[in-house]
């Protein structure tokens, strides 16, 4: 069946960024005709470009909601590239790159309800975001996400290993040689430090971020939608269920996306993202539900 006004999704466009340092990237806007009322806001995965999400974000506007796709810096449309003289980590992706951006999709569409998900780190950053900036989404959308602690993973002590070995590699490289080794991106120093940091102890902490991550975390009260794919070893239930134990205050909802719902895809970290279907019915459904029951007011920027 097709989706409701998918034949009428307006064509993406592009709506340019300029970060707190001066860093530039494009965001790839998806919506459906007429004004715009419903809005996520997307993160993407550690490495995976805004376009990549092309295929979720028709969907999603064949559902009424618009979807502006983030682009995270070093990545696609972003003028930065990681090396010895180009680093960054989770402070400028989340206080200079994230609170410009959502300043102009506020400007863009004003009356929108914004709602903010991510895909495997990017639900993580996602989380840790609206932590830090609690007045700014409605809700919090996780798809195949979790927090990466290395106890919360089968063979956990290689995992544990490669947050030992992934930081070490990055320094010598320049940058975390993601391509190649077949993990990320060509990631920065300061993103593969934070993100190992995380992995080693369990605990959100960030170079140059003041705020108590864990803190702000264990206080936000919003809605969460967190969908697991069933055979996803990147994102276990346990892995999921650390995430969302260090959001006590948040009402949760969660549920398990599996290879028949799919059309026989393989319900793993990446494979969803061919056939997004589904997961967007999912996600629009839900962000329906939440703004009747809510009656959410407009949007505040951040």
């Amino acid at each position: 069946m097709a989706d409701p006004v998918s034949d009428a999704v307006i064509a993406p466009s592009i709506l340019p960024v300029s970060s707190g340092d001066g860093a530039r990237f494009d965001l790839l806007c998806v919506h459906p005709p007429g004004p715009v009322r419903r809005l996520l806001y997307w993160l993407p995965a550690m490495g995976v470009a805004a376009r990549q999400y092309l295929p979720l974000a028709r969907a999603l506007a064949g559902h009424g909601v618009a979807v502006v796709l983030h682009e995270w810096r070093g990545i696609g449309s972003s003028d930065r590239r990681a090396g010895r003289h180009c680093n960054w980590g989770y402070h400028e992706l989340l206080e200079y790159d994230l609170p410009p951006a959502l300043a102009a999709v506020h400007t863009r569409w004003p009356r929108a309800t914004c709602w903010l998900g991510g895909h495997s780190l990017g639900g993580q950053l996602a989380a840790l975001y609206a932590a830090l900036h609690p007045t700014t989404p409605a809700g919090l959308v996780l798809v195949a996400s979790g927090a990466p602690y290395w106890r919360r993973f089968r063979h956990g002590w290689l995992i544990a290993l490669a947050y030992g070995v992934a930081p070490w590699l990055a320094v010598a490289v320049g940058h975390l040689p993601g391509r190649r080794i077949g993990f990320g991106g060509n990631e920065a120093c300061g993103v593969i430090a934070d993100w190992a940091r995380s992995g080693r102890t369990g605990r959100y902490a960030a170079r140059g971020v003041a705020q108590d991550m864990e803190r702000q975390m264990a206080s936000l009260r919003l809605p969460v939608l967190a969908l697991r794919l069933r055979d996803d070893w990147l994102g276990p239930q346990s892995s999921l269920d650390f995430l969302l134990g260090k959001l006590p205050q948040a009402t949760t909802d969660t549920d398990v996306v599996t290879p028949r719902e799919l059309g026989g895809v393989a319900a793993d970290h990446f494979h969803w993202m061919k056939t997004p279907a589904p997961i967007a019915r999912r996600i629009a459904s839900w962000i329906a539900a939440h703004a009747v029951a809510s009656g959410t007011a407009n949007p505040r920027a951040p």
